[in-house]
């Protein structure tokens, strides 16, 4: 299974990349999209709704200020989401955590800290190694690493 790595706007591929770089170091495979839960709503909704067809464990993120995308996702996807609040405006970042974590019963959204995606993809990888022995292998190695 891959990853999908979604971000509401290109401003935030320096805050998402820590994620690809975790992915890339575990060898899971992962694609990289932009799209907005407000501006392409509907393209959105098309990704989550198909993406476990397309081979997608697991949905990552990122967005800043109304942070709509991983509820919006969630919405139309029963894969696991994680979401990534990102630091963008004048907040600090607390509009986006406090919009990505308020999620409605039954709609979960994982939610990792501000400008966390590496820890979202260490969740992501913990996700795919209940199904992935090689996810498995080196999340263990990495975690032996931090000791």
């Amino acid at each position: 299974m891959k990853v999908a790595i979604l971000m509401g706007s290109e401003k935030d591929a320096d805050k998402m990349a820590p994620a690809t770089e975790v992915l890339d170091g575990f060898g899971i495979e992962h694609e990289v999209h932009v799209m907005s839960a407000h501006r392409t709503p509907e393209r959105v909704a098309e990704f989550a709704g198909s993406a476990r067809d397309q081979g997608f464990g697991v949905i990552i993120c990122g967005a800043g200020k109304a942070a709509h995308l991983a509820g919006a996702v969630a919405a139309n996807s029963t894969l696991p989401v994680i979401g990534v609040p990102i630091e963008a405006g004048g907040l600090g970042g607390m509009d986006a955590l406090l919009a990505t974590v308020q999620m409605p019963t039954g709609i979960p959204v994982a939610t990792v800290a501000i400008n966390s995606s590496a820890n979202a993809a260490y969740l992501a990888a913990s996700i795919l190694s209940l199904s992935s022995p090689e996810a498995n292998k080196h999340l263990m190695e990495y975690r032996e690493s931090l000791k």
